[in-house]
């Protein structure tokens, strides 16, 4: 099969330069990329403005009339005087006026700070940006292709390579250290990890409260001095305070009540599933996890009114056949889509998972399964997509080669969003007269050499060569071409975030596990 590009471009064009031109311009540099963290959705609306004023009205009388059970003392100490009562189940019941109070002063946009400046993220309103999440138990090994237990190590991997990868806007710890000793231990080494890995906004969870002030010491002692890390939070605290159905879990409750008190942004994930722990009716999941998403912005706002909250609403499915989670299916983009119109009927930042494929291998059935779940959320216009890229195997694993696969995608994604420019410049009337009376393409065209970096998005590794090049090269496949990809980073990408000083007085009052020798270049690993 011919080259389409040489069929379409005349030895005469490119004698004037017309693919040498190109070429010189993309080497210049881009002086304006075809896409951006931010981009705007919110075009996708699977609900009606009915559907939606529903959805809420049954959600508070939910929270109203059967309420929320095992309230721990620090919440019932900020509910109770404002109207809030305990019923004779013991469930924490919310009057519908105190929750359209706290939704009245809810924080509408905010930033999450990445760790440099350059990283930080506006969230609220229509903007779209994707972060990795999951927090998976294993790995799929780059040698052997099989999974293994996830290592501290492996996390700081995943840190560096994200920070590589233009379409991660922010990074969630994608897997759990397992090779740590104990929760303590854990909590420094992931946040020491993701410090090491990535200049990024990201974002850790731990379960014992009394480990919140520890980390926050930790942060601080990175940043030189006690308190600055509250005045720039760039490392979100997070968790699960809320067990479907409709009661709070002790542990990440209290780390909520103490996010709140520091006036640190909240972001749950409320992660009720359809059939299982929700109703089997989607509407009826939108309505409990509205319900119990809503919680965490009321018990936020009484504590501090107007804190950060995300809504982290997430939504998932049950396979009915078998009660297990799945996160790929039609049914969890159709809801995660949804969930993110709740947000923006309320208009508050939200938080939703999507891209958790239940494909255990990179395949197509992972391919399309990222595709459109991750695509719904983003052009509903999904604040913040998390889990989006690496995960594999229903979020029991992550993989190096498919977070670089869906870099490639969420490139796509953002291309999507940007929509078509229609001007009286892009209609390009002129333009086509020229072509007409002239040589007859656009290919050499300054306005094409003009458009090449703003207009079109070039993928890194998805395969757009001639099938007889193609051919010529092995035939490979898309995720050869990740690994080699990932390989490039992963072997020469160690980046030097934590300055040597204050490396050795982290490792010297905290126990730093991450050995040095493996995060410097040439130590073999990869």
């Amino acid at each position: 099969m011919t080259d389409i590009v040489s069929i379409s471009e005349p030895s005469s064009a490119r004698g004037r330069g017309g693919s040498a031109a190109r070429r010189a311009l993309r080497k210049s540099g881009p002086k304006g990329g075809a896409v951006r963290p931010g981009m705007p959705g919110g075009t996708y609306r699977p609900l009606s403005e009915h559907d939606m004023r529903r959805i809420h009205d049954t959600a508070l009388e939910v929270l109203e009339k059967l309420g929320v059970g095992e309230p721990i003392q620090e919440i019932l100490d900020v509910a109770l005087p404002r109207g809030c009562w305990l019923n004779d189940k013991g469930r924490l019941c919310f009057p519908r006026a105190l929750v359209e109070d706290m939704l009245a002063i809810a924080c509408r946009r905010y930033t999450a700070y990445g760790v440099s400046p350059e990283h930080d993220l506006e969230l609220g309103g229509d903007r779209v940006n994707f972060a990795t999440a999951g927090e998976a138990i294993k790995v799929l090994d780059f040698n052997s292709g099989e999974y293994r237990p996830s290592t501290l190590l492996d996390l700081y991997d995943f840190a560096r390579l994200a920070d590589r990868l233009e379409h991660v806007h922010c990074f969630g710890q994608t897997i759990v250290a397992t090779d740590m000793p104990d929760r303590i231990t854990s909590d420094f080494n992931v946040a020491y990890a993701c410090l090491a890995g990535t200049q990024k906004s990201f974002g850790v969870s731990i379960e014992n409260v009394e480990h919140h002030a520890k980390l926050i010491a930790f942060f601080d002692a990175f940043l030189g001095g006690e308190g600055k890390f509250v005045e720039r939070p760039f490392c979100v605290i997070g968790g699960c305070p809320i067990v479907s159905p409709l009661r709070f879990g002790k542990e990440n409750a209290e780390v909520m009540v103490a996010n709140a008190r520091l006036g640190l942004c909240i972001d749950p994930a409320i992660a009720a599933q359809a059939g299982a722990t929700a109703p089997a009716a989607l509407a009826g999941t939108l309505v409990q996890t509205v319900a119990e998403t809503l919680v965490t912005l009321i018990v936020g706002n009484l504590i501090t009114p107007g804190l950060p909250v995300s809504f982290g609403i997430w939504p998932f499915v049950s396979d009915l056949r078998t009660g297990s989670f799945t996160g790929g299916g039609g049914e969890e983009a159709l809801l995660t889509a949804a969930a993110v119109q709740m947000c923006r009927f309320y208009d508050i930042p939200s938080s939703v998972g999507a891209g958790m494929t239940d494909a255990k291998a990179i395949d197509s059935q992972a391919g399309y399964e990222k595709g459109v779940t991750v695509t719904l959320a983003a052009v509903a216009g999904g604040n913040y997509i998390s889990e989006c890229c690496g995960m594999m195997a229903s979020l029991i694993g992550c993989s190096v080669e498919a977070m670089v696969i869906d870099n490639d995608m969420l490139g796509n994604i953002q291309r999507v969003l940007k929509g078509i420019d229609v001007t009286d410049e892009s209609l390009s009337f002129d333009e086509i007269a020229r072509a007409i009376a002239g040589p007859g393409h656009y290919l050499g065209s300054p306005k094409t050499l003009e458009l090449m970096e703003t207009e079109y998005l070039y993928p890194h590794i998805a395969d757009r060569d001639s099938m007889n090049g193609w051919q010529g090269r092995g035939s490979p496949d898309i995720r050869q071409a990740a690994r080699v990809r990932a390989q490039e980073i992963l072997s020469s990408h160690y980046p030097a975030y934590i300055d040597p000083a204050t490396d050795a007085k982290l490792r010297e009052r905290f126990p730093i596990l991450l050995r040095r020798e493996d995060m410097r270049a040439g130590n073999g690993r990869w």
